[in-house]
């Protein structure tokens, strides 16, 4: 009897024991203590606790100083009205001014005793190229340039031959050159005397510009096209005979009232955007477009007149902005 009662008690006070357990720790978990816990790590983890715990990006705002932009090779330009214009690109080659070019031909045949200059000299007007003595008088004589210009050809060598037959030198005057431009057929009616022409020889620097001064009536039956002749200016010998080169003639023009470069506009999500500089930053523009050319196009919707915004590399802000999305998503 009395183990049964010992047995009983205890029982009970184990029971009363768990019972006691299970309120503290239902109690602990829903008391003020833990959820104010709870709260305070979720804000900190946000950001936001006390002020300083977090820094706050604003969406679609790419920061880059002047120094960062020089370093990427963003240029700048400022949103204003244009021309658009219509093109007609053609492909040509540099050619020597035919009209400035002197073939030097000896007087009388004889022995070349002295050659004087050489292929790349320049030469001004009455330099001696080379001293000959004469196969009729036994007397040497100076064969000069009769032009300024540089030697591009020499057809004689020390102690040979000289005959006036056959031109000894060839002096080229390179200050003006020929472009000589490919016209297909279907561009024949749009190409004329006295057009005038932007050539591009590709080198980074800027265009030239020309006038077309001949268009042959005969076309080319190995290549289908027709020849148009440009004449430039060859300033500082920027240009050699022989490379190629494009030429752009302006068909027609529209004046707009606002563009921006063509190769500001990017596509972000879908969208179509140009990425304006304020301050340091550079933000998203949503913008619609109108009627482009080769460089420029209208803008209807989404910039106003005096906005600077990234011309030249704006990819790299594209980039950039595609960097601080990933490290924000992790």
């Amino acid at each position: 009897m009395i183990r049964s009662a010992r047995r009983d008690l205890a029982m009970l006070v184990i029971g009363l024991l768990a019972g006691a357990g299970a309120y503290y720790s239902f109690a602990d978990r829903s008391s003020p203590v833990f959820s104010s816990s709870a709260a305070k790590s979720g804000h900190d983890e946000k950001g936001g606790g006390d002020g300083s715990g977090g820094e706050e990006h604003n969406e679609g705002a790419i920061e880059l100083d002047d120094g960062k932009l020089a370093a990427a090779g963003i240029g700048l330009e400022t949103a204003g009205p244009e021309k658009l214009r219509q093109n007609l690109r053609l492909n040509g080659l540099v050619q020597p001014n035919q009209e400035m070019i002197v073939q030097v031909t000896p007087r009388f045949p004889g022995i070349v005793r002295e050659i004087k200059k050489r292929i790349g000299d320049k030469v001004n007007k009455g330099d001696v190229l080379a001293v000959i003595e004469s196969n009729q008088s036994l007397t040497t004589y100076d064969l000069k340039a009769p032009i300024a210009g540089t030697v591009v050809d020499r057809q004689v060598a020390l102690g040979e031959y000289a005959s006036e037959q056959k031109p000894a030198f060839v002096v080229a005057d390179l200050s003006t050159l020929w472009v000589d431009l490919s016209v297909y057929r279907r561009d024949f009616t749009k190409v004329r005397v006295g057009d005038k022409v932007a050539i591009d020889p590709d080198d980074g620097g800027p265009v030239i510009d020309g006038v077309v001064s001949y268009v042959s009536p005969i076309g080319s039956a190995d290549t289908q096209s027709a020849l148009a002749r440009v004449v430039i200016p060859n300033d500082g010998l920027r240009l050699r005979p022989g490379l190629f080169a494009s030429g752009t003639i302006t068909l027609a023009e529209k004046p707009v009232d606002l563009a921006a470069r063509l190769s500001a506009v990017q596509s972000v999500d879908g969208r179509t955007v140009i990425f304006v500089r304020t301050g340091d930053a550079f933000e998203l523009r949503d913008v619609e477009l109108g009627e482009r050319d080769g460089q420029w196009v209208e803008i209807i919707f989404g910039l106003m007149p005096g906005d600077v915004y990234a011309a030249k590399n704006s990819f790299v802000v594209k980039a950039e902005l595609a960097k601080g999305s990933a490290s924000h998503e992790h």
